[in-house]
């Protein structure tokens, strides 16, 4: 571990849990309790309680911040009103992802976002740089911990905290732990039904032994990175930096439903316009592995000897307990779902079947 990695306001309980750790966005992060596996089917069976918060925060304010929001992010916050949530994206004019992230529409003077915590810098700069007179853009990294309880029981873990649980999905409400102030939304990261909860940074303690206390006693666990991304993957979930980036637009992501493409101006408008009506020249795909194996992102893709795409990520997936990927397709080679496809895996052709996801269906169990 290096010196200049950033600290999030719970590492030390988490010591104390029995975390381990490793560097994720320049942010020390905990990995794993009781392992990946056990984490991530505690949150498919039960609840998963997981310290997010290393994520960015930012407060636009002033007059019109909703309307020059709005004008910037993809996606178009007159579809919903305060007291929502909403995915966007923040591209550059050429329609590669700066970020994705979550905007809380507060008031039409106030929305509060959610960025990546490795491109908050990023997102905040190209706002500044053109932000009207009478709107600020403030960094509020350090204003607030992020802590997302996920799972079939997370609306149970909540309110034995008497917090808020019967919001619309997206939608996010006001409550306290022990006079603590907590924003509470109903969304998250893993496909289950969960919530996203905003404590003060430096008051996040309290709040997160309550919801230990609580989750333990639902029988769940506390859970790290490592179950996030397994259990992102299998919903096939885009993570900036493998599906979404400055070279891959959201369109090539299968995230063009979170564009207003109605909206007569945001970032990326002409260049997305474009791309839509020529047809992005790549697609993400799911693959799921037909052999053993497992799948990690940056593997070439074939199609017989010639070479159709990239993987994005790649994981083992402990609910179908077989290897399964996000990857690039080309669209020019004419692969359509239930084509069977070989990775090449340290020099070993390993066969996927391409489907569609997300790879596991929650709403089925």
């Amino acid at each position: 571990m290096t010196d200049d990695l950033l600290h999030g306001p719970l590492e030390d309980r988490h010591r104390e849990l029995g975390a381990s750790f490793a560097e994720f966005g320049g942010w020390l992060m905990p990995v794993s309790y009781a392992g990946t596996v056990s984490e991530h089917n505690a949150t498919r069976n039960a609840v998963g309680l997981f310290d997010v918060s290393h994520l960015g925060k930012a407060l636009v304010k002033g007059p019109g911040a909703a309307e020059f929001v709005n004008s910037a992010f993809t996606n178009d916050l007159t579809r919903i009103a305060p007291g929502k949530a909403q995915y966007t994206l923040c591209c550059t004019e050429s329609g590669g992802v700066i970020d994705d992230l979550i905007a809380y529409y507060v008031a039409d003077d106030e929305i509060f976002l959610v960025p990546n915590a490795a491109n908050t810098a990023a997102v905040i700069a190209a706002l500044k740089e053109v932000a009207p007179e009478g709107i600020t853009v403030t960094d509020e990294h350090r204003s607030h911990a992020v802590l997302a309880v996920q799972g079939p029981k997370s609306a149970e873990v909540l309110t034995a905290l008497g917090l808020p649980t019967e919001m619309d999905y997206m939608g996010f409400e006001d409550g306290e732990v022990d006079g603590i102030p907590v924003r509470v939304c109903r969304t998250g990261y893993t496909g289950e039904h969960g919530y996203e909860l905003l404590p003060p940074w430096d008051q996040a303690g309290v709040v997160f032994d309550a919801l230990v206390a609580a989750v333990s006693e639902a029988g769940g666990e506390l859970a790290g990175l490592g179950a996030r991304d397994t259990l992102r993957t299998e919903m096939g979930y885009p993570l900036h930096g493998h599906e979404l980036s400055l070279d891959i637009s959201p369109l090539q992501a299968r995230a063009g439903w979170a564009i207003g493409w109605r909206k007569d101006l945001f970032w990326g408008r002409d260049a997305l316009l474009a791309e839509k009506q020529d047809g992005p020249r790549r697609l993400l795909r799911g693959l799921r592995a037909t052999g053993r194996g497992v799948l990690r992102p940056d593997l070439r893709v074939l199609a017989g000897d010639n070479e159709v795409g990239v993987t994005t990520s790649g994981t083992f997936s402990p609910t179908l307990k077989v290897g399964i990927a996000l990857a690039l397709i080309d669209t020019d080679a004419g692969i359509d779902d239930g084509a069977v496809v070989t990775v090449d895996v340290r020099g070993r052709a390993l066969e996927c079947e391409v489907v569609k996801p997300p790879f596991v269906d929650v709403r089925t169990r």
